[in-house]
């Protein structure tokens, strides 16, 4: 029972933030699950790939509860998002089977420098919201968004996110604004946790330190957990998105992620030694 509220409470925090932020919460999901699995004795070798694995597979309903919220807002780009899911489905295929290839800890280390940069980023600019322009700017062709979409995908599936945290910021600067940003970014996710989910547990189909009810990478009592609560709260939070200016909610999620990744880091600072 206590698992399982763990999950609970974590679905219902990583479905507020995919919504409010577009950022699909796994940057919340992924360390929490780490710290969860080493307290069940999860083999170390694999719980860092259970956790990006199962973090996707539970993006897919949270992606699919914002992305109708959005939808029904008009928010989203589907021009957009059209030209980005080819690159995105190979590209988080790919992150997949680079995850699988990276030992756990080189994996943690990655994450956790990743979580620095993403906060760094949300504390010097915040993205200027208040800053963007209308929309039709400088959006690029359908190629560029492809080859962005598949280096987008390939960096979530790695790390175990929606792409948000870098959809987000490539949509802002081709001039995209911030709300069309975020709902695009809402159903790029989408794509993303389907084939990076699926190439993890392709991926991880014959690990024998697997715990039972897994399928690869994937965890479902993880995930039953936590999409318990996330696709109702993605939508509290989309709704949020659209009716407050999170701008402090944005520096206490990038102060959060700053305690996460320098605790990556320093658990495997011996690597860079």
């Amino acid at each position: 029972m206590e698992t399982l509220l763990i999950y609970l409470l974590l679905g219902a925090a990583a479905g507020t933030i995919a919504g409010l932020f577009g950022v699909g919460g796994g940057l919340i999901i992924v360390p929490a699950l780490v710290l969860v699995f080493t307290a069940q004795g999860i083999a170390p070798e694999i719980l860092t790939h259970m956790a990006v694995a199962s973090s996707l597979a539970t993006i897919i309903v949270t992606s699919i509860s914002s992305i109708r919220t959005h939808h029904l807002k008009g928010a989203v780009d589907w021009t957009i998002f059209l030209a980005m899911t080819p690159g995105i489905l190979l590209g988080s295929w790919l992150g997949g089977v680079t995850a699988h290839l990276l030992p756990g800890a080189w994996l943690q280390l990655l994450i956790g420098f990743f979580a620095l940069a993403i906060a760094a980023k949300m504390w010097l600019d915040g993205f200027r919201r208040a800053q963007l322009p209308e929309d039709g700017g400088r959006i690029p062709g359908r190629p560029v968004l492809t080859v962005a979409g598949g280096v987008i995908g390939w960096a979530s599936a790695i790390f175990g996110i929606g792409g948000g945290s870098l959809t987000v910021p490539f949509l802002s600067r081709c001039q995209v604004q911030m709300q069309r940003a975020v709902a695009t970014s809402a159903a790029c996710g989408l794509p993303i946790a389907v084939a990076g989910a699926v190439s993890f547990a392709v991926q991880g189909w014959n690990e024998p330190q697997l715990p039972a009810w897994s399928s690869g990478y994937i965890y479902w009592p993880a995930f039953l957990g936590i999409v318990l609560a996330s696709a109702f709260f993605a939508r509290f939070g989309a709704l949020l998105a659209h009716r407050l200016s999170p701008q402090m909610l944005k520096n206490c999620f990038a102060g959060l992620l700053c305690v996460i990744g320098l605790r990556f880091i320093w658990q495997n600072l011996h690597l860079l030694t």
